[in-house]
């Protein structure tokens, strides 16, 4: 089965520049939003919307809640936000890991809030030869939109059941943080309500067809 990230042949990351190369999509795609938003969290079936599309798409699957170090977890768990501060170094370590994979010539999906600009930045400069600015890269973003009424559902049940360590007190403050322009950073933008099926063929349209 041919890589749908590279073309046959190809030795290093696309020449991409400030646009996409010829016959290259994502190597790296970051599927975000606010917790509870279904990254790794699908209510139907219970499985996460990042790993159904990497089983698809034949590639690993990274949840970018496994890079938090202890503090940060610990201080969600006491529902208390974090700050930049708090944040870059561990958006930096992922940007390493998806760098590694991109270098490798693997596609990999990662599961990350990735809520404001300067977040997605960082992280679209795991891509070698990213320019600042120039949105057509071999990082893409998936943005799961979900009112805030079934993020809050969500994340009730998923606390109930102690699978994660966000709190639902923490959701407005993700929802005052995140800051996105879908047009302006060439972000797909998809309703996270849905049932997973139609969610991962959008996707898949989305990645193949950048």
């Amino acid at each position: 089965m041919m890589n749908p990230v590279y073309e046959a042949g190809e030795r290093d990351p696309p020449n991409n520049g400030n646009g996409c190369g010829q016959g290259a999509v994502a190597a790296a795609i970051v599927i975000m939003g606010v917790s509870g938003a279904g990254k790794t969290f699908d209510v139907q079936p219970c499985r996460t919307i990042g790993k159904i599309l990497a089983e698809a798409l034949c590639c690993d699957f990274l949840d970018a809640d496994d890079f938090h170090p202890e503090s940060n977890k610990e201080k969600m768990r006491n529902g208390i936000p974090l700050c930049d501060a708090d944040r870059m170094p561990w958006l930096e370590t992922i940007r390493n890991v998806l760098r590694g994979y991109i270098l490798d010539r693997k596609p990999v999906v990662l599961a990350c809030s990735a809520l404001r600009k300067m977040y997605r930045e960082t992280l679209r400069t795991a891509d070698p030869r990213y320019t600042s600015g120039a949105h057509c890269n071999l990082v893409k973003f998936v943005f799961l939109d979900v009112s805030a009424e079934i993020l809050a559902k969500r994340m009730s049940e998923r606390a109930a059941e102690r699978k994660h360590f966000m709190p639902v007190a923490l959701l407005r403050s993700q929802l005052d943080l995140l800051e996105i322009d879908p047009v302006e950073e060439g972000i797909l933008h998809v309703d996270g309500a849905q049932k997973s099926s139609p969610i991962v063929s959008n996707i898949q349209d989305f990645i193949l067809g950048s």
